[in-house]
C-alpha cells in the first residue's frame, strides 16, 4: 500500500501517536536510497547532505551482503559464543588508543550514553554529571536528563544529578585554548561536589556537533579533560556522530581534541543504519560495571549486527573514506568561503571533514541569529532536491553531514544551488 503524503500524516498521528517529528514544512516519502542519494515515492532524486546513519552510503553493497549473508547462517545471542562479537570488538578498539581495549555492544547511542553513565557512578561512587547547556545524548530516562533544549515533563527525581556548562561558540564567546570552558566545567564540579552529589563524569561530543560544531582548534579540549581527571571523574566522549572518519583528519574526534577518554560512546553510523550502539573503554571499568550492574542485551553484539559493523569499518578502509572525507571537506570550506564573501546573510563558516556548515545571521555586527531564515533555506533546499538541516543553540546553522563518500562534484551541487537559493531568498 503507497499512501499519499497527506495520508501518512494522519495515518502517523492515527498510529503513532501525536506531536511525532518530521523534517520540513512539506514532509518528504523517501522509498528508495543509493550511496549519497535518495528518491521519493513520485521518484523524484535528492542529494543527502544531512544523514549519518547510511555511513558508507545508503544500501551499500558490502553491508547488505555482509547482513543477507549472516542472517541467512545464524542469529542469536552472546550467551552463546560466536567469534563475530569478538573480530569486531578487537578491530574497532584497535582504531583507538590502547587503553580503550574493550567494549559492550549495545543497540542504540542512547543505550551506550546510559551504560556510561552507570559506568562513571560504579568508578566514582558518585552520581553527579556535568554537560553542555545546548546537547543531545539520547533519549533513555536517565540520558534525556542532558537535553535541556527538551527537558522532560515528567522524570524520576534524576534532574538532581545533573549540572550544565555553556556550549563553547567559537563566533560570539571565543575561548581559543579552551580555558574558559574548562574552568566552567570546574565551577560545576565544585558545585556537585557542595551539594553533596559529587562529581562522576563530563559526557560531550568531542566535536560538539549539536551546539553548531563550533570551530575549535586541535588539542582545544585538553584543559577540560585535565580538570576532570584532577578531580577524579571520568570524561566520556560521544563519538555518535562524530566518529568513525567524519572528521577527515582523524578517526575519531577525541583525538582531534587532543584527549583520551574514559570511556567512548558509538551509535548511529555504526553498522550503516542497522542498530548497532557501543561503548569502549579499558578493561578495569567495564568489570567494574559487569560487577556492579546485571547486564545483558538480547539484541546488543548479536552475529547479524557485528557482521554490519565490521563491513562498515572494511568499507571505509577499502574506498579510503576518511582520508575522502578530507579532501572534501577542504574544498567544502573553500566553497563556503566564497559564498561567505557574497552573502552577507553568512555569518560565520566552520567545520571539518564531512561535517560542515554556516552559521546565518541577521547583522554580521550584531550577529542576531536568522533562525526563521534558516528554516526557509532548508525547506526552499528539500524542494530544489537537497536534504540538509539545522542546530545550534539559535538553530540558525546548516548542518551538513552527508554519506561518507560525498564527492566534490557532489559538492558543488550542493553549493551552486545554495548559492542560487541564497539569492532568491534575499
Amino acid at each position: 500500500m503507497i499512501r499519499s503524503t497527506d495520508q501518512l500524516i494522519k495515518d502517523r498521528a492515527r498510529l503513532m501517536g501525536p506531536n511525532v517529528a518530521t523534517f520540513y514544512d512539506d514532509p518528504v516519502h523517501f522509498v528508495k536510497g543509493e550511496g549519497v542519494w535518495l528518491w521519493d515515492a513520485d521518484g523524484r532524486k535528492y542529494l543527502d547532505c544531512y544523514n549519518n546513519v547510511p555511513h558508507v552510503g545508503h544500501c551499500n553493497p558490502r553491508v547488505v551482503d555482509a547482513i543477507c549473508r549472516q542472517a541467512s547462517t545464524l542469529n542469536t545471542h552472546t550467551r552463546y559464543l560466536h567469534d563475530g562479537i569478538l573480530d569486531y570488538i578487537e578491530r574497532l578498539t584497535g582504531t583507538m588508543n590502547q587503553s580503550l581495549n574493550s567494549a559492550i555492544v549495545t543497540c542504540t547511542g542512547s543505550e551506550a550514553n546510559d551504560i556510561a553513565l552507570r559506568m562513571a557512578e560504579g568508578m566514582t561512587g558518585k552520581r553527579g554529571i556535568i554537560a553542555t547547556d545546548a546537547t543531545y545524548h539520547g533519549n533513555t530516562s536517565l540520558v534525556s536528563q542532558l537535553s535541556q533544549s527538551n527537558v522532560p515533563k515528567v522524570g524520576f527525581g534524576l534532574e538532581q544529578y545533573f549540572r550544565f556548562v555553556d556550549a563553547p561558540d567559537s563566533y560570539r564567546t571565543p575561548d581559543p585554548d579552551g580555558t574558559i570552558f574548562a574552568q566552567n566545567v570546574a565551577k560545576q564540579i565544585a558545585a556537585l561536589e557542595a551539594h553533596g552529589t559529587g562529581f562522576a563524569a563530563l559526557l560531550i561530543c568531542p566535536y560538539f556537533l549539536n551546539e553548531g560544531f563550533p570551530d575549535n582548534p586541535d588539542g582545544w579540549l585538553k584543559p577540560t579533560a585535565d580538570v576532570v581527571r584532577n578531580a577524579g571523574g571520568l570524561l566520556i566522549c560521544d563519538e555518535v556522530q562524530s566518529g568513525f572518519g567524519r572528521v577527515g583528519t582523524h578517526m575519531w574526534a577525541h583525538e582531534k581534541m587532543g584527549v583520551t577518554p574514559d570511556i567512548v560512546t558509538l551509535g548511529k553510523p555504526m553498522a550503516n543504519g542497522h542498530p548497532v550502539g557501543g561503548v569502549v573503554t579499558n578493561t578495569d571499568i567495564i568489570a567494574r560495571f559487569r560487577e556492579g550492574y546485571r547486564y545483558f542485551n538480547t539484541f546488543g553484539g548479536n552475529p547479524v549486527s557485528c557482521a554490519a559493523a565490521m563491513a562498515v569499518l572494511e568499507e571505509m578502509h577499502a574506498e579510503n573514506l576518511m582520508e575522502n572525507a578530507d579532501t572534501v571537506g577542504k574544498y567544502a570550506r573553500a566553497r563556503l568561503t566564497k559564498l561567505q564573501d557574497k552573502h552577507q546573510i553568512i555569518g560565520d563558516i566552520r567545520g571539518s571533514g564531512l561535517v560542515f556548515g554556516a552559521e546565518l545571521v541577521l547583522d554580521r555586527e550584531t550577529k542576531a541569529p536568522a533562525s526563521d531564515f534558516t528554516d526557509k533555506i532548508i525547506n526552499a533546499m528539500r524542494h530544489r532536491g537537497i536534504i540538509l538541516s539545522k542546530l545550534g543553540r539559535h538553530k540558525n546553522t546548516l548542518k551538513i553531514r552527508p554519506p561518507m563518500p560525498f564527492s566534490i562534484d557532489n559538492a558543488d551541487l550542493l553549493f551552486d544551488t545554495l548559492d542560487d537559493v541564497l539569492t532568491q531568498a534575499l
